[in-house]
């Protein structure tokens, strides 16, 4: 199960931006009708088929959100972007300390098995960051590389 979070984040981290408009992938009437069920209001659904997952891109309460699941319509996340001030207030007086000459070009918010997490890319002139924090315990470094010369 852990290997599929971290294939899912990796996959959420280089590029979930939603474009509406873009052909419609089918998806199986299993997992249509498992997110149909939890989702229940949901409107501009879109679905694309990834190798090891479903992501159905949706709005929900004027907020896009992915859900992830798997080709047994076994929902794997479910994440929305979020802005700063939507982070809890300990991460966010954390990030405000630890942020120096950083600039945010990515923030979501992943839930998982009743699990919340929080994803920030902070980016430098030198540097592309990614902290994660699971739930409002603080920030941890998840990744970190190197920009070219």
């Amino acid at each position: 199960m852990k290997k599929r979070i971290l294939i899912l984040v990796i996959m959420i981290i280089t590029g979930t931006v939603a474009t509406f408009a873009a052909p419609v992938e089918p998806v199986d009437q299993k997992i249509s009708e498992a997110f149909m069920k939890e989702f229940t209001g949901a409107q501009d659904i879109r679905w694309d088929n990834g190798k090891n997952f479903v992501r159905a891109t949706f709005k929900l309460n004027n907020q896009v959100m992915f859900a992830y699941y798997t080709a047994d319509a076994e929902l794997l996340a479910v994440t929305r972007n979020i802005t700063t001030s939507q982070l809890p207030v300990t991460l966010q007086a954390e990030l405000k300390n630890t942020q120096q000459n950083q600039w945010i070009s990515d923030l979501f918010e992943m839930s998982s098995n009743g699990n919340t997490a929080y994803y920030i890319t902070l980016e430098s002139s030198t540097y592309t960051v990614v902290l994660r924090s699971l739930g409002a315990e603080g920030w941890e470094t998840y990744s970190r590389v190197k920009k070219p010369a």
